[in-house]
């Protein structure tokens, strides 16, 4: 265009050429600006969409990133982004051959009710196939189906990718796995503190713990500072004052079998079952893999 202004004589209304080529261009621009802003708002909707399907995406990081660790389990777990990915497609096959099946049957389900009906059932013959419908629906999904969506994505993702895992590890070690695996994701919803969890872990123990009372004395020195350590967490920040004021009751529960069966003594008796883990890790470790099963 620029070239053709610059070599055309004369009067530019007489060159034809010239003239349709700039139509052309002009033509040109109005179509490009209409696409960009097609664009943008395609643009926009798709990162509506990447919003509400972040959860998803966040589970299957959270177990790739979880299975990409297991080497320090041992040596011989190594598992690769390419197959994980399979695996995670496998995952969202599976929720849109359930949910298909689902509009289909409910499409079924209500054709024959309305041709119960008699006239309504002559309109409900010339309806379009489920499969059409439903294709109609996807694009326009309520925020009820599509949260319905997104939650079913989430679960196979998780149940996928663990089964996936599993299938390569170790039968000791298949606990240790899960056990991760559901403490990550508690963590991740916010149910379970990471102090808490690091707790739980580490078992913290207290350097220079105070003499032990009297009315304690059924516990294992060795035990002793565990106890104390677990007053670090907030939730148990009064532990051996409350143990001392009811020293019968936590005699009776530490002496049991199945402490992680039993009640425990009042003042701690509506505490969370992961909070009764960090007990157990602390007064009775020999219990703790019975818990967490």
């Amino acid at each position: 265009m620029l070239k053709q202004l610059a070599e055309s004589k004369g009067d530019i209304l007489d060159d034809i050429e010239l003239i349709e080529s700039l139509e052309y261009s002009k033509k040109l621009s109005v179509e490009i600006n209409e696409k960009v802003e097609k664009a943008k708002i395609t643009e926009e909707v798709i990162n509506v969409a990447s919003e509400n399907y972040r959860p998803a995406a966040s589970r299957g990081a959270l177990v790739f990133f979880l299975m990409n660790e297991l080497y320090k389990i041992h040596s011989f777990y190594k598992f690769s982004l390419d197959s994980f990915i399979i695996v995670v497609k496998r995952a969202i096959k599976i929720v849109a051959d359930r949910m298909k099946k689902k509009g289909k049957a409910n499409a079924e389900e209500g054709a024959g009710g309305e041709a119960a009906e008699g006239e309504e059932g002559e309109a409900a013959a010339e309806e379009p196939p489920a499969e059409e419908e439903e294709e109609e629906e996807e694009g326009e999904m309520t925020p009820k189906t599509l949260a319905n969506r997104v939650d079913a994505l989430v679960d196979s993702i998780t149940y996928q990718g663990f089964n996936y895992t599993r299938r390569g590890t170790f039968e000791d070690h298949k606990l240790i796995i899960s056990t991760m695996l559901c403490f990550r994701i508690l963590i991740r919803k916010g149910l379970i503190i990471e102090n808490e969890y690091n707790a739980l872990i580490k078992k913290e123990v207290a350097a220079e713990p105070p003499h032990q009372p009297e009315s304690l004395k059924f516990l294992q020195e060795s035990m002793w500072p565990a106890v104390k350590g677990l007053e670090n967490v907030d939730i148990f920040g009064n532990l051996t004052s409350k143990m001392e004021s009811e020293s019968l009751m936590w005699r009776k529960w530490y002496s049991d079998e199945c402490p992680e069966k039993c009640d425990l003594p009042k003042s701690f008796s509506s505490i969370s079952l992961f909070h009764r883990c960090l007990l157990l890790r602390a007064m009775r470790p020999d219990r703790l893999t019975n818990a967490l099963k």
